[in-house]
């Protein structure tokens, strides 16, 4: 397909319901990076609050068919495909590559194996309408409406959406895209990728984001996971406040 100029449409996010994943929709969820500063610790395998972020990014695009998890194999209670990038550590678009070898779908999710707010963030994008024409009516339900319709067409000049964390900053392994256009950018890529960084896969893609404030944040140090921690168990006993606080309303 005809690469575009780089081009990014920004919009926040909406009340609207998050739309199921169709077989039309598959996943690729990067977990093969070096960890550096972690000291080189397995980061998909570090556990908050009793799940490790591994198994979160899988639980996040739940209903996606494949769902190829691209690193070395570990346990999971979730039927995923492995693949490995070439080399090993070659990098996030590499990952990518070897992974679009094993999807025959028109869009994808893209994640990285490093989100505690996973779920939440991949439901910001779900609430998207559908960017192929062929995945119109995601919900089955046959009740599009005509600003769906309005919305949908808009979508054919773009090539995917990613959000945006607190500071405004692209998250572009927090995103969905035509699977077509991710194809077509890293087949114009010297060495299928190796190294090559995200930002260089995108460059020539329009774009569109969404907002997603903290649930965008990642893991990238100790100091990372000491906060994810810290807030999923406010989050935990907040949660058994307000469960207590109806019980005695009833």
């Amino acid at each position: 397909p005809r690469r575009r100029d780089a081009a990014l449409v920004t919009t926040s996010p909406d009340t609207a319901p998050a739309r199921p994943a169709t077989p039309r929709t598959a996943a690729i969820i990067l977990a093969g990076g070096r960890a550096s500063r972690l000291g080189g610790a397995a980061k998909p395998l570090l556990d908050i609050d009793g799940r490790t972020l591994l198994d979160r990014a899988v639980a996040a695009v739940a209903g996606c068919e494949p769902i190829v998890v691209v690193g070395p194999p570990s346990p999971l209670q979730a039927d995923v495909v492995w693949a490995r990038e070439t080399p090993s550590f070659g990098g996030p678009v590499a990952g990518i590559a070897a992974a679009l070898a094993l999807i025959d779908s028109a869009e994808v999710y893209v994640l990285a194996a490093d989100l505690p707010n996973a779920e939440a963030a991949v439901a910001v994008l779900r609430q998207h309408p559908p960017l192929s024409p062929d995945d119109r009516d995601d919900t089955g339900d046959g009740n599009d409406t005509d600003t769906d319709t309005d919305t949908e067409n808009e979508n054919a000049n773009h090539d995917g959406l990613c959000l945006t964390d607190a500071a405004g900053g692209m998250q572009w392994l927090l995103g969905r895209y035509r699977t077509a256009s991710l194809r077509g950018a890293v087949a114009a890529l010297p060495a299928s990728g190796r190294g090559a960084s995200m930002r260089a896969l995108l460059a020539d893609l329009a774009l569109t984001t969404r907002a997603a404030g903290d649930l965008a944040r990642d893991v990238d140090t100790w100091d990372d996971l000491k906060r994810a921690r810290a807030m999923m168990s406010t989050h935990r006993r907040d949660d058994a406040i307000t469960s207590a606080s109806d019980e005695e309303t009833i």
